[in-house]
């Protein structure tokens, strides 16, 4: 256990009744970020690459870092901080197991007037691994990116960087996102989505409905788990016999399933950044139709590593429409630190809003900091400023 990050000892802490907490303003120490990575959801392995990113990009003479990846049993691991493990290597996904030797468990604490966290293995003494200021949740999927994580940092107090808890469920539900969006008069594409109960009892209602649904709206069809990220399970259908296998494919990632019709169109996509005055949108990207796969999926993103174009060919009109939908996307869904909005730009000329990420891919060759870059705001300090934003923001109900 040696290797372990040492605890404070009682004379690095300060008298609480007197001084402010470690990591607060007036303190002498640096601000301390917990990366978090890893986790229960499909996107385990897209979450350690975008981590072993943020952890070569943070200041270290600004913040000290304390790794921590869950595993997809969802062990809160202590890690090593070695972003060289963290890689894709011969087509494969890198795991948190990779990059940790311990088989104990770090807790994060339950008592908000208390930012320490503790280190325990079965036999052995639990060790505090000292306060944390602030945590750098890159998860994506559920058990991570869709408020899990986020409520159980607002029960312990602990700030954090992006969305809240219901800004994060909205951003991971497509559902529901897509129903707020049409509140606030964001144009979004037709959609049905088939519930999980529905499907069990009745699947040949529900293949009905999406039955009439084509009818309506024509193939091909896009059937998606409800609650993913990364491409995930999607599938595109061109016509009625592939329907229950797409179906049962979505399945697999998310019981319920929501079925998109395709819309005829350019795909672009803008980031959306929290500075000190509120939101503003990055120059937009505009990603080409891939050559060597049907859609925009996975392999294409991750494995190939479709190239996007950044900035859009856009004109100066266009160009500051989707600036604007994009942050009154992240306002409608109540959204902080950052998000990634993604749009078609149908035939029509008109921008129909897709879905948001409210933690998108975040490596350097990622299209949301590659829209900053262009923006004039590098990795760097992309990440210095949300964790900045995250630091300044205070907890509880805002």
């Amino acid at each position: 256990m040696s290797n372990l990050p040492s605890p404070q000892s009682p004379e690095q802490r300060p008298d609480q009744a007197e001084e402010p907490r470690a990591g607060r303003p007036g303190y002498g120490r640096k601000p301390r970020v917990a990366v978090v990575f890893g986790g229960r959801s499909s996107e385990h392995g897209v979450s350690v690459v975008t981590a072993a990113s943020v952890l070569r990009a943070i200041d270290r003479d600004k913040y000290d870092v304390l790794p921590i990846g869950i595993t997809t049993e969802g062990r809160w691991a202590l890690t090593a901080d070695a972003p060289d493990r963290m890689a894709i290597a011969e087509r494969r996904m890198p795991t948190v197991e990779q990059v940790t030797d311990h088989e104990g468990a770090v807790v994060l604490p339950v008592d908000p007037a208390n930012r320490e966290v503790v280190y325990t293995e079965a036999g052995a003494v639990p060790k505090a691994l000292g306060e944390v200021d602030v945590v750098f949740p890159m998860l994506h999927g559920p058990y991570g990116e869709d408020g899990t994580l986020q409520g159980l940092l607002e029960l312990s107090g602990v700030p954090y960087v992006g969305a809240g808890v219901l800004a994060s469920a909205v951003g991971m539900d497509k559902e529901y996102m897509k129903r707020i969006f049409t509140s606030f008069g964001l144009a979004v594409g037709p959609y049905v989505v088939i519930r999980p109960r529905e499907w069990e009892q009745d699947p040949a209602a529900a293949r009905d409905r999406v039955l009439a649904f084509a009818a309506q709206h024509g193939w091909p069809l896009f059937v998606k788990p409800a609650r993913a990220g990364s491409s995930f399970g999607i599938t595109k259908v061109d016509g009625p016999d592939g329907l229950d296998a797409a179906i049962e494919e979505a399945r697999g990632h998310d019981p319920k399933v929501i079925v998109e019709a395709a819309l005829s169109g350019r795909e672009i996509e803008c980031g959306v950044l929290e500075f000190e005055d509120g939101p503003r949108a990055s120059a937009p990207a505009e990603i080409p139709p891939p050559t060597t796969h049907s859609f925009y999926d996975f392999e294409a993103k991750y494995i190939d590593s479709a190239e996007g174009v950044v900035p859009a060919p856009l004109t100066p009109e266009q160009t500051a429409e989707v600036q604007r939908l994009a942050v009154a996307a992240f306002e409608a869904a109540s959204c902080e630190g950052l998000v990634r909005a993604d749009f078609f730009l149908l035939d029509s000329g008109e921008f129909v809003i897709n879905e948001i990420n409210t933690m998108p891919g975040f490596t350097p060759i990622s299209m949301y900091p590659r829209m900053w870059q262009e923006s004039g705001i590098g990795y760097p300090e992309l990440v210095d400023r949300l964790i900045q934003a995250a630091l300044r923001r205070p907890t509880g109900l805002r």
